[in-house]
């Protein structure tokens, strides 16, 4: 299931490296072969870099369904990539130009980094949870244990964080083999794919992820859903879609297309969630990830009882708020943008986060998003209503443990 889910070091690394990849001046290198690229094939087709989890599933489905074409633009086969650094890697030097990312990260990578790239729309809402052994049953007791978080700029961290200091515990940051206090939890970051083994085993007690991490432990009988994070942070968004500047500003007409082929797929899959399990599938034609059809329907179209399970269990505690397990809205609402920034001021990150002092989160809703595609796009299929909600750009952020 994971080829380094007892190597601790793995995830290390990989965070390591993808902080010297977003290190001041460390990214030159890969932006000057960016500008290369971009110098070189002035056309270039639309090349997706995504991670195999259900948040890139608008993106794959866009491909699969013949969307960009429809648009009358050219694409490649999406490159399936291993990890965050992966991603990054290949958007900075130019290998790839559409990607999906944590929008914590969008945030570290535009204003720590200035990395020239902007949120263009969002790719999903909800779709995550925080998965425990299936012995615990209340956040507090997870007290004097380790918990898996995909990543220190995610709104894993930042959900997790606000449900641990609710319950009376303080997230901390300790070596293997520290110890931990009674009302501390020790956070890791794991790869995804590493998480349901890691629970099996008793390394971790829980972790926190997107789909279909949390659907598999429940199908392995591993874990059991704590909380779903979109029950805490209502609508919230995940990951976003992210694209260079160079493109949004040199090829408009290219870049509108993409975002219009993006905004599409997200009402297909809203429509035919059976269905886009099955693409998604490793028996889907295009093998996009590796996961079994029936696990991504358990997150895409589960069976209509097991709301009222999650329900009874406290997994789903805002029965007004009728959130799905995963949804799909483009739309970047600059009041989430604004209160994740406030919100990332007072989260613990491994690393240098020193730029989020001085970062006010206004400015930052206006400098990281570029909201002029998706508006036009939302426009062609009906506006915000199409999605069923209400029409304006604006809405009131509802944070609720």
């Amino acid at each position: 299931m994971c080829n380094d889910c007892n190597d601790p070091i793995h995830s290390r690394r990989d965070f390591l490296k993808l902080s010297a990849l977003l290190g001041a001046g460390a990214a030159l290198p890969l932006l000057a072969s960016l500008q290369a690229r971009a110098a070189a094939e002035p056309d270039a087709p639309v090349r997706i870099g995504y991670l195999p989890i259900t948040d890139a599933a608008p993106l794959l489905v866009a491909h699969n369904n013949g969307l960009f074409e429809a648009e009358g633009i050219r694409s490649e086969r999406p490159v399936l990539l291993r990890s965050w650094a992966q991603v990054i890697e290949a958007f900075l030097s130019g290998q790839v130009n559409v990607i999906h990312l944590l929008a914590p990260m969008t945030v570290w990578a535009r204003f720590s980094s200035k990395v020239p790239a902007k949120v263009v729309a969002w790719n999903h809402v909800g779709g995550s949870g925080l998965t425990v052994e299936p012995g615990i049953h209340e956040v507090k007791q997870l007290g004097g244990q380790s918990l898996a978080i995909p990543f220190w700029y995610s709104i894993h961290n930042v959900v997790l964080q606000q449900l641990l200091r609710d319950s009376g515990l303080t997230p901390v940051s300790r070596p293997a083999g520290a110890a931990i206090a009674a009302h501390e939890v020790n956070l890791v970051v794991l790869p995804p794919s590493d998480m349901p083994p890691a629970l099996a085993s008793g390394r971790i007690a829980g972790y926190i992820v997107a789909e279909p991490f949390n659907a598999l432990a429940e199908n392995l009988k591993v874990g059991r859903i704590q909380r779903f994070t979109g029950d805490v942070w209502r609508d919230h968004a995940c990951c976003v879609v992210f694209m260079h500047e160079h493109d949004l500003n040199n090829r408009p007409e290219w870049s509108q297309k993409v975002v219009n082929a993006i905004v599409k797929a997200q009402l297909w899959t809203r429509a035919h969630r059976e269905e886009a399990a099955q693409l998604l599938s490793k028996d889907g034609a295009n093998r996009y990830t590796p996961h079994a059809p029936e696990v991504l329907r358990r997150v895409l179209a589960p069976a209509a009882d097991e709301r009222a399970q999650y329900l009874a269990s406290g997994a789903i505690r805002h029965r007004d708020w009728d959130e799905k397990r995963i949804d799909f809205q483009p739309y970047p609402f600059p009041s989430y943008t604004e209160e994740l920034v406030r919100r990332l001021k007072d989260t613990l990150i491994e690393g240098d986060k020193g730029f989020l002092a001085a970062l006010d989160p206004q400015q930052a809703a206006r400098e990281l998003v570029d909201d002029r595609f998706v508006r036009n796009s939302l426009a062609a299929v009906g506006g915000l209503a199409a999605f069923g909600l209400p029409e304006g750009f604006e809405r009131r952020e509802e944070i609720s443990v």
